[in-house]
């Protein structure tokens, strides 16, 4: 299972990494109904901090992110996200060999995203204080490179653009 596959549906929730219940069946090749009434039914396995229902408001606000069609077609309940230790337990409820084989991928992909994100904390806070001190000039900065990064493609375009028009041939 691609490990990027996996990292594509691992989002921000409350503060916490979590994959939704629509993610999880597809990877599973299981419907999503199916996939909560397992957990309904093991759901002393499920504490808050494990699994949680997300609120309308959470929702529309990841829709746009997560594209995901609006009305028919649609989910018609609130999705549930499930948390690192969540998606743990699932492994235990869930016995099948591609269950099995989905969990471990995906917490190897958890623990992708928690190296990196450890190996580059440093880095990110040495830049939010460089930020937050220089910030004047990082706006000058970006604006910038937009303003060269703009200019690179409309050179670029112009070079690519196919001549119309009389040609001369030239019978030398």
């Amino acid at each position: 299972m691609q490990l990027q596959r996996i990292e594509s549906k691992i989002y921000e929730v409350r503060g916490q990494k979590i994959m939704f219940d629509f993610d999880l069946a597809e990877l599973y090749e299981v419907q999503t109904k199916n996939l909560n009434l397992a957990v309904k039914r093991n759901i002393s396995r499920f504490p808050q901090d494990f699994m949680f229902q997300l609120t309308k408001t959470e929702w529309e606000g990841l829709r746009l992110q997560i594209e995901t069609s609006k009305g028919r077609g649609g989910t018609r309940y609130l999705p549930y996200a499930f948390t690192e230790q969540g998606l743990a337990m699932l492994s235990g409820i869930l016995n099948s060999d591609k269950a099995i084989n989905v969990n471990i991928a995906i917490m190897r992909a958890f623990v992708f995203i928690r190296q990196y994100a450890l190996t580059h904390k440093d880095l990110t806070d040495k830049l939010k204080e460089l930020e937050t001190k220089y910030n004047k000039q990082f706006h000058d900065v970006y604006e910038a490179i937009n303003y060269l990064i703009k200019k690179d493609k409309l050179v670029t375009e112009q070079k690519e653009r196919k001549r119309i028009g009389f040609k001369i041939k030239n019978n030398g």
